[in-house]
């Protein structure tokens, strides 16, 4: 098994999300397209986001640095370091109030 500190992976990404001209950078840690599970570490500077989006399958996100701000349908939550949430099945988008480091986890496999 292939350990990995994801804070240290952080700080690497968030110092590139700040030289990105779209204020965010990202690192596919576990999976990719040919498996059901995929982790991608994404990094995003204060004031940017991610579009609304679908997500392809259940998808969970967990905060490791900074805040982010996640808008489904009506609700806005507002997920600090330490915070995990499952991301409802409802177009999408994130927000970051500051600069933020986050796990999203998606399982792909059609249910």
């Amino acid at each position: 098994m292939t350990s990995v500190n994801l804070l240290e992976i952080a700080q690497k990404h968030l110092s590139e999300a700040q030289e990105a001209g779209n204020g965010r950078h990202s690192e596919t840690v576990y999976g990719g397209r040919e498996h059901d599970l995929r982790q991608t570490l994404i990094c995003i500077t204060e004031g940017h986001g991610l579009n609304e989006h679908a997500s392809p399958g259940e998808a969970t996100v967990q905060v490791l640095v900074g805040a982010i701000e996640i808008t489904a349908g009506e609700d806005v939550v507002r997920l600090a370091p330490g915070d995990y949430y499952i991301i409802p099945r409802l177009r999408h988008s994130v927000h970051a109030p500051t600069d933020a480091a986050f796990l999203l986890t998606v399982a792909t496999r059609a249910q």
